[in-house]
C-alpha cells in the first residue's frame, strides 16, 4: 500500500551506500535529487540517469558518483569542475535492459498527481524506465519513490499494456512538490538553419510520417509544414517537441500512418509551457516506452517516414558524428541511429542528417564535413545507415552511392570555401 508522506521521508529512505536511477530529463524528480543533496553523509551512492534539466548540489558530494546516459549542460559542467561523472555509453532503447541488469535498489520518478482511481500519469517521459519501475514496486526488498506536482500535465499510453501510470498503491512513498517541469524555449534558427528547413522540407509529402529531434532545423521543418499547404501527416517521435504541437494545432496531423494509427506516438516531450498545457489530457498524443517507439522496424512500418536529425560533423565516405566533439563527450547516442537506419528498410522513407556546413572554433571557421576525420573521433552512425546529408547548400544523397559518388555529393554541398581541398583530399579532383 503506497504512502502519501514527505520530501524529507523520501529523502530518508535512501541509504549512504545505495544505488538509485530516474529517468531522463523531464522524468527526473527534481525537488527529490535537491533535497538529497541537502545530506552530506554519503559514502557510496551510485546515481544512475541521463540528461539532466538542473544544477544538482548531490553530484558535488563526495561519495556520490554519478552515470549518466545522456549528457547536456548539466553533466558537461559537472564533468568540467571535476564532479565524479562518467558517460555509459547505450542508445536510448538499450537502457531499458541496463537498467534492469543494473537493479537499482531505489528508483524515482516524477509523475501527475493522482486521478480519482489512484493512478499517477508517468507525464512527459516513458523511455526506458518504465518496466523497471514497475519491477521495483513488486520487489519487497527495493524502494519506489514518485515526486508528484500539480504542473505536470497528465497524459495518456497505451492501455491497457501500456497505461503510463503507477498506482498510488504500488509505490512505496509519493509525495507532492511545486516543481515545474523542464522549459525548453523555442530558438529562432539562424539564416543557415532556415536554408537547411527548405531543403528538408522538399523531402517531405502529403501523407509522411515524421520524427524530428531539438534544434532550430526541425523547429523551422516543423513551422514551415504548419505554414504550407500541404497535410495529412503522421507522427512518430522519440521527443514530442513544441513544434509539432505547431503541427497539430495547424489540423495538419491525422496519424494515417499504418502503425499506431489516430495519434502522435513519442516516448518523452520537452518544449514550452505551451505544450505542456496542450498535453494535458490530450489522447491525440501517447507516450509508449523507448523500446517500442525506437525500434527501426516499427520505425519503418509507417507510411512514408521522414526523419530529421542533427550531426557535429562527418567524413566524405558518410561516418556520422553527433554525440562528441574533439573526442569528448558533448551529447548522447539517444535514438540517433534508429531514426537513421529505421527508414532505410523501406524504399518510400528518407532519413535526413541536418546540419549547418560550417562551425566557428576558437574563432577559426572550419568545415563540418572533413576529408577524414580526426585521431580520436567517435562514430555516432555508420556510414551505411546514412541516407541524405542536408546543410544550407543543398543535399547530397548517399544511399546506393559507391565511396567516390559519396564523396562527390558531399564535396557538392560543403562550404564553397572548403569545396577544392575536399575534393583533392577525395580524390575526385577536379569535381564533374
Amino acid at each position: 500500500m503506497g504512502v502519501r508522506g514527505t520530501v524529507e521521508q523520501a529523502v530518508e529512505l535512501v541509504r549512504s551506500e545505495d544505488q538509485l536511477a530516474v529517468g531522463l530529463g523531464p522524468g527526473i524528480p527534481g525537488e527529490f535529487l535537491h533535497r538529497l543533496g541537502d545530506r552530506d553523509d554519503f559514502t557510496d551512492l551510485r546515481v544512475f540517469g541521463a540528461l539532466l534539466t538542473d544544477l544538482y548540489t548531490l553530484f558535488t558530494r563526495s561519495g556520490v558518483k554519478y552515470r549518466s546516459g545522456f549528457f547536456g549542460p548539466a553533466e558537461r559542467f559537472l564533468r568540467d569542475t571535476g564532479a565524479d561523472i562518467e558517460f555509459v555509453p547505450a542508445d536510448f532503447r538499450r537502457f531499458a535492459p541496463i537498467v534492469e541488469a543494473l537493479r537499482p535498489r531505489v528508483m524515482a520518478a516524477a509523475a501527475a498527481p493522482p486521478d480519482a482511481d489512484g493512478y499517477m500519469s508517468l507525464s512527459l517521459h516513458a523511455g526506458a524506465t518504465v518496466a523497471e519501475l514497475h519491477r521495483c514496486a513488486a520487489a519487497d526488498d527495493r524502494v519506489l519513490v514518485v515526486e508528484v506536482s500539480p504542473h505536470f500535465p497528465r497524459t495518456v499510453g497505451l492501455p491497457p499494456e501500456h497505461r503510463h501510470a503507477l498506482h498510488v498503491d504500488e509505490v512505496d512513498l509519493w509525495f507532492e512538490s511545486d516543481r515545474q517541469p523542464f522549459v525548453l524555449a523555442d530558438v529562432e534558427p539562424t539564416d543557415a538553419e532556415v536554408a537547411i528547413a527548405e531543403v528538408a522540407q522538399r523531402y517531405i509529402s502529403d501523407g509522411c510520417t515524421l520524427q524530428t529531434g531539438i534544434g532550430g532545423v526541425p523547429s523551422m521543418v516543423a513551422r514551415l509544414l504548419a505554414d504550407g499547404p500541404g497535410g495529412d501527416y503522421g507522427v512518430h517521435s522519440e521527443m514530442f517537441t513544441t513544434g509539432l504541437m505547431h503541427l497539430h494545432k495547424a489540423g495538419k496531423v491525422t496519424n494515417r500512418k499504418g502503425i499506431y494509427d489516430g495519434f502522435s506516438v513519442t516516448t518523452f516531450a520537452a518544449g514550452t509551457p505551451e505544450l505542456y498545457e496542450w498535453l494535458d489530457g490530450n489522447e491525440d498524443v501517447r507516450f509508449l516506452p523507448v523500446d517500442l517507439v525506437n525500434s527501426p522496424e516499427r520505425i519503418a512500418a509507417n507510411r512514408k517516414m521522414v526523419t530529421i536529425n542533427g550531426a557535429l560533423a562527418l567524413d566524405l565516405s558518410g561516418q556520422v558524428v553527433a554525440d562528441t566533439v574533439a573526442g569528448r563527450q558533448f551529447s548522447g547516442i539517444g535514438g540517433h541511429e534508429d531514426f537513421v537506419s529505421g527508414p532505410g528498410l523501406e524504399v518510400e522513407d528518407r532519413s535526413l542528417i541536418c546540419l549547418p556546413s560550417t562551425a566557428t572554433v576558437d574563432g577559426v571557421v572550419v568545415s563540418r564535413i572533413l576529408g577524414e576525420l580526426p585521431t580520436g573521433s567517435i562514430i555516432s552512425t555508420p556510414r551505411h545507415q546514412v541516407d541524405v546529408v542536408v546543410t544550407e547548400f543543398g543535399a547530397a544523397e548517399l544511399a546506393g552511392k559507391t565511396i567516390r559518388e559519396r564523396a562527390m555529393a558531399l564535396v557538392a554541398v560543403a562550404h564553397p570555401d572548403f569545396r577544392d581541398e575536399l575534393a583533392q583530399m577525395a580524390g575526385v579532383w577536379p569535381i564533374d
